[in-house]
C-alpha cells in the first residue's frame, strides 16, 4: 500500500499556506484600521508599547509606497504577539463600526424627515412630528419649515433656517432616545 504523508491522521500539519495568507492579510487590515483611527480612539485600546510605537511611525510618513511598507512591517510586528492579544481590539472596533453605522441611518432618517417637512406634503408630516412629539414649540417648527422653504428657494440665501430645522429634529431624537 502506498500512502501519502498526508494520509495519517494521526499527525497534525498545521494550517494551509492558503490559511497563512488569509490570516496575515486580516492581520495587515487591522494594522490599517488601527492607524487611521483617531488619536483619542487609538488611545482607549490596550496595544502592545512596540505596536503603539510602530502605529505612530507609520502616521509620519506622507509617503505613499514608503507608508505601505512600513504598515506591512507593523502587521508583521503585530503577528509576532499573540493573536490573543488582539481581540479586545478587534472587539472595539467592530463595536465602533455598528455604532456608526446606526448613527449614519439616524442621521439619515432626520434628513429624509426634514427633506418631507419641506416638500409637497409637508402640513401632513408637520401634523405627524406634532402627534408624536406634543411639547413642541408649534410656531417655532412651522416658522423654521416656512424661512427654510425661502431659503430652498433662494440659492443666494445662507440655508440657516434649513440646518437649525434639523438640529430641532436632532434633539426631538435625542429627547425621545433619554
Amino acid at each position: 500500500m502506498n500512502r501519502n504523508y498526508t494520509d495519517d491522521p494521526e499527525h497534525d500539519y498545521g494550517p494551509t499556506r492558503t490559511q497563512q495568507r488569509r490570516d496575515a492579510l486580516a492581520v495587515l487590515e487591522l494594522a490599517g484600521q488601527l492607524v487611521e483611527l483617531p488619536p483619542a480612539k487609538l488611545a482607549k485600546l490596550e496595544l502592545p508599547d512596540d505596536v503603539r510605537d510602530e502605529i505612530a511611525n507609520v502616521r509620519r510618513i506622507p509617503s505613499h509606497i514608503a507608508r505601505k511598507r512600513q504598515l506591512a512591517f507593523l502587521a508583521k510586528l503585530m503577528r509576532r504577539h499573540d493573536s490573543s492579544a488582539f481581540d479586545a481590539v478587534r472587539a472595539a472596533l467592530g463595536e465602533n463600526r455598528d455604532r456608526q453605522r446606526q448613527e449614519t441611518a439616524a442621521m439619515h432618517r432626520l434628513e429624509a424627515l426634514r427633506e418631507r417637512l419641506l416638500g409637497e406634503d409637508g402640513d401632513d408630516a408637520t401634523s405627524e412630528l406634532i402627534e408624536s412629539h406634543p411639547g413642541i414649540d408649534r410656531q417655532h417648527l412651522r416658522a423654521l419649515i416656512r424661512q427654510a422653504r425661502v431659503e430652498k428657494a433662494a440659492p443666494n440665501k445662507p440655508p440657516r433656517a434649513y440646518r437649525e430645522l434639523f438640529q430641532l429634529l436632532k434633539s426631538l431624537q435625542d429627547d425621545a432616545a433619554d
